[in-house]
């Protein structure tokens, strides 16, 4: 399906221009500034939605393309499109931003115009990410998302951001490195830039490990497996409130799509061979990682570590499909284990942005986020302790909630494939209550901890309004999770059957 008017450039050029405007407007004028990022942030999310309503769910063809030559000489494209792995994560992107633009209306103070550029830009090359079918542009929009998030750390961030904006860019810019060399390697193997040319490239088990491993050393760092992960908590901790959102929301699933979109089609055979490291991986993440979060004094750094935990689940989702593929019911299976995986990051974007966001909101009144700071909270915030219980049951996967249904799909696939991959999967469920509650006992009841506990003011309309909307998004997700996995299925069944073809 081709676009009757370039809906993807527009989602992803717009809020770009936008975040110039508000570069060249500068501090003269505060206010207009943030009225304008939150009109381009809505008006982003508005024209993204057409993405959605206009999208046919029967067929696994890339949709809304638009291509025109960029770099003729080398074949290079500006070549958009998606399908239904690409879409809700546009979708989930333009959401979000809306929620950041909103949360740092009061409290950035210091250059709110660049702040709320930063985000602006951001979204428009997470979205070119999403939807880039060149590779070249693809690596452009990829780099790119370093300097927003470099500079809303190092210039918004806490005491030590320094530290850990250097740590976040020397990380994810080194891995990006060897799938730049993977990039080129596959373009003078093939004489094109489309990712699509690469999926049907033949290549040797040989070398498809070394393109595997180039783009694990990639998406490992941004997701962040086990144990390329220590970048992650440093960098939400000294992150202001509307970069750690971001952080966990988007950009970690960048990495998880990048597996389904490169390593599984492009590296099919090596994707086997090596399936056992990403599960060993990602069960490590999910165990031990869960263990971690179950110590932390800082309620920023618990979340990040039950970020990388609920991550662990996405990627054990979607290399489980190798190990299902020796059974009778590997399609069911292995479909269900690349769903799981997917619904999962889309929840997660929605739990971990909210869990983060409320954090935000108590640090703004206290200007504390260790959790013995804290105590009694529901008696002075009410409103503010119903949502902080909510989204931390929603982390720790209960029923009804989009917390559940990710993980439980992932589960059933991976029992599918060996019982103790499932068992270890399932220890989630125990860790995760135990994190997330034990955090909510210490914040949010029992006695009023201390005076400044005593003199909170309950949530105004503007953070309701964020976190009702999030709130709504959970429940929504987890009762009815339907139309996303419809919009998913053909493309993931397509991405199954071309998995299961050896290029050997």
């Amino acid at each position: 399906m081709s676009a009757d008017w370039p809906i993807l450039s527009f989602t992803t050029w717009l809020p770009i221009i936008g975040g110039a405007v508000l570069l060249a407007m500068g501090d003269k004028s505060n206010n207009a500034s943030r009225w304008l990022a939150l009109a381009t942030a809505i008006l982003t999310f508005l024209i993204s939605l057409g993405l959605y309503t206009g999208f046919d769910t029967s067929t696994a063809q890339m949709q809304f393309v638009e291509r025109t030559p960029w770099i003729p000489l080398f074949n290079v494209e500006y070549y958009l499109g998606v399908d239904g792995i690409s879409m809700p994560l546009i979708i989930l992107t333009t959401f979000i931003t809306i929620f950041v633009v909103i949360a740092g209306w009061e409290v950035i103070q210091y250059k709110p115009a660049m702040y709320m550029a930063a985000f602006l830009i951001m979204e428009g090359v997470m979205v070119g990410v999403f939807s880039a079918l060149d590779a070249m542009l693809f690596y452009v929009f990829w780099e790119a998302m370093l300097i927003p998030m470099f500079l809303i750390i190092g210039i918004w961030g806490g005491p030590n951001r320094v530290y850990a904006t250097i740590k976040f860019f020397l990380y994810t810019f080194f891995g990006s490195v060897f799938m730049l060399v993977a990039l080129i390697y596959m373009y003078f193997k093939s004489g094109s830039m489309e990712i699509l040319a690469f999926h049907d490239l033949k290549l040797g088990l040989a070398e498809q490990i070394l393109i595997f491993v180039a783009f694990l050393a990639a998406f490992a760092v941004k997701v962040p497996m086990w144990p390329v992960h220590t970048w992650l908590p440093d960098a939400h901790v000294e992150a202001p409130t509307g970069g750690s959102v971001i952080l966990a929301a988007i950009m970690l699933k960048i990495g998880g799509y990048g597996f389904l979109r490169f390593s599984m089609p492009i590296t099919p055979d090596a994707s086997q061979h090596l399936d056992w490291l990403i599960i060993l991986m990602s069960l490590i993440a999910v165990v031990y990682i869960g263990f971690v979060a179950l110590v932390q004094q800082d309620m920023k750094k618990l979340i990040a570590y039950s970020s990388i935990a609920h991550m662990g689940f996405v990627t054990l989702g979607f290399f489980i499909v190798f190990r299902i593929a020796a059974n009778a019911d590997a399609a069911a299976g292995g479909l269900l284990g690349l769903e799981g995986g997917m619904v999962q990051m889309v929840s997660h974007g929605f739990i971990s942005g909210a869990l983060f966001l409320c954090v935000g909101v108590l640090y703004d009144r206290v200007h504390s986020r260790q959790i013995a700071d804290y105590g009694g909270v529901i008696h002075t915030m009410p409103v503010f302790g119903a949502f902080m219980v909510f989204f931390a049951m929603s982390n720790a996967g209960l029923p009804g909630t989009s917390g559940f249904v990710g993980e439980f799909m992932v589960i059933l696939a991976s029992f599918r494939a060996d019982f103790w991959f499932a068992f270890l999967a399932a220890t989630t469920l125990i860790l995760g209550a135990a994190y997330s509650l034990w955090m909510v006992k210490r914040v949010v009841f029992g006695e009023v901890g201390n005076d400044k506990v005593r003199a909170l003011q309950d949530i105004n309309t503007r953070e309701f309004v964020v976190l009702g909307s999030l709130a709504i998004a959970v429940l929504v997700l987890g009762l009815w999770p339907a139309p996303l996995v419809e919009v998913m299925d053909a493309s993931l069944v397509k991405l199954l059957e071309h998995v299961a073809v050896s290029k050997l």
